[in-house]
């Protein structure tokens, strides 16, 4: 009798011990050292066992649905981007995803151009498709609210970081960045561009021009200048990245005669003032230049010939079109040069 509750309790001790390795133990199988788990809202419970069996991310896929049913996780599923760490047990894992513990997502804001470049941004890194926040911001109620329309929307979008959960709404998404762009507007702000007769939508406008202008710091805040002499004696802004957008033609390298014709309310060509929305997100390096552009004289500006990236600026058409020449032919120079080494390699 002893010996049979002996042989018991070593059974009883070894089924505790094996369950205890399997609950408490090391329960991936993937070699990674993480494996990214997407639960999308109103998955159930058998296509999130489905998924974890075709993927092949735990050792014992049975035990982890027993376990899951003991502690009501199967019938209270949330959705989300969960990080499931080379080693984890099942428990800990189980743990995770009953409380909702998402990896955060950091959405890169940097240099985007349209709003099907934001859309697409959205759907490559949130459950919400590229069509569905399209859907979103193409809704003029929805816009509404922050006073924006379609062709403004995006004066809402700083280039930043944005942190977000995987399965945030687009409305979510929106509203963090409204919030960011408006930590921006401050009253000194807002004052400077009002300064300049301009309106935060305005002078983010401008600032995407004088974004697409140039790369060097030195000349942002005297091109902002030019525009802005233009615009305040009437004159059109004849701005070449404003074509290009008009276009959606964004590599073109020369802007011809024959573009400037291209009916479109962003060809400043054609349509004076500025256009009905920004051409780019520009950088704050650009919009800090357009609230503190200089007070000039300034009407024209066109390349420098050495190629230096930098401008030569003038006051009058009859100095900027000797500039322009100058240009022109250091330009034709270097294509007539680079046309003979591909002839003569």
């Amino acid at each position: 009798m002893k010996k049979l509750f002996l042989l018991l309790l070593l059974f009883v001790i070894l089924v505790v011990t094996t369950v205890g390795f399997l609950i408490l133990g090391p329960a991936t199988s993937f070699s990674s050292d993480h494996y990214e788990l997407y639960i999308h809202t109103g998955m159930n419970f058998e296509e999130l066992d489905s998924m974890i069996k075709k993927d092949d991310v735990l050792s014992h896929p049975a035990v982890f649905n027993w376990l899951a049913n003991r502690v009501s996780y199967s019938s209270a599923i949330k959705a989300g981007k969960f990080e499931i760490r080379q080693g984890m047990s099942l428990l800990n894992i189980l743990k995770m995803l009953r409380n909702g513990r998402q990896v955060p997502v950091n959405l890169v804001i940097t240099k985007l151009r349209t709003r099907e470049d934001l859309a697409s941004v959205i759907g490559r890194k949130f459950e919400c498709d590229s069509s569905a926040f399209m859907r979103f911001i193409n809704n003029s109620d929805t816009l509404s609210e922050y006073g924006l329309d379609t062709n403004t929307m995006m004066t809402m979008v700083f280039p930043d970081t944005y942190t977000y959960f995987w399965n945030t709404t687009p409305s979510r998404i929106i509203r963090k960045m409204d919030a960011a762009a408006k930590a921006f507007w401050t009253p000194e702000h807002l004052h400077q561009a009002e300064a300049h007769h301009l309106s935060r939508v305005t002078a983010y406008i401008l600032a995407s021009i004088v974004e697409e202008e140039t790369t060097r710091k030195e000349d942002k805040p005297k091109i902002a200048s030019v525009y802005l002499n233009r615009i305040s004696t009437g004159m059109r802004l004849s701005a070449d990245p404003t074509v290009k957008f008009a276009l959606r033609r964004f590599d073109l390298k020369r802007v011809y005669e024959k573009y400037l014709l291209f009916e479109s309310p962003y060809n400043t060509y054609r349509v004076a003032g500025l256009p009905p929305g920004p051409i780019c997100t520009p950088s704050m390096e650009s919009l800090e230049a357009v609230l503190n552009a200089p007070e000039t004289r300034y009407f024209y500006f066109v390349a420098k010939p050495d190629f230096s990236g930098y401008s030569n600026f003038s006051e009058t058409f009859t100095e900027h079109m000797k500039n322009a020449r100058e240009y022109q032919k250091a330009l034709d120079e270097q294509m007539r040069i680079g046309q003979q080494s591909k002839e003569n390699p």
